[in-house]
């Protein structure tokens, strides 16, 4: 989470954080799922995450994305998060189909490894950049846009 710019006291920022911590907990209950190796867990722990990243990012692609990606300065950043969006749901369901532990626990690892990266770039670049660059009427539009979580 960026803690050096203060941009998460901005209200639907603050949200989307809180939102990534409550992912990646919930990443970490599917990691143990892997590693135990329940077929019942892992579908239990994937579902969570699905729960929790679905609405997350259906969200963030609505408000803030919709709003940052009118500039062009941030089209084609905003474009690579929502491709990262669709990968991590592809991730997740081969987590879930993977055949056999090898196979899970690589699965697992990639996304891991895409969710950690995507969340760093959402907090500590974009998430800032729209501090900087929205003024009061780009946070209402994106208020506005944004769904109830």
């Amino acid at each position: 989470m960026c803690s050096y710019c203060g941009c998460e006291n901005i209200e639907v920022v603050g949200r989307f954080m809180r939102e990534h911590t409550e992912i990646i907990n919930a990443s970490g209950v599917l990691r143990a799922a892997c590693d135990a190796g329940s077929q019942d867990a892992i579908a239990a722990a994937a579902a969570e995450v699905a729960r929790l990243f679905a609405p997350h990012s259906a969200a963030e692609e609505a408000g803030i994305f919709t709003v940052m990606a009118e500039d062009p300065e941030f089209t084609d950043y905003v474009t690579r998060l929502c491709s990262e969006h669709q990968q991590l749901d592809a991730h997740l369901a081969t987590i879930v189909a993977a055949a056999d532990d090898a196979n899970r626990h690589a699965a697992y690892e990639e996304f891991e490894h895409l969710l950690r990266g995507h969340i760093d770039r959402e907090d500590n670049s974009l998430f800032p950049a729209a501090a900087v660059a929205f003024a009061g009427p780009e946070w209402e539009r994106v208020a506005a846009l944004t769904p109830d979580a």
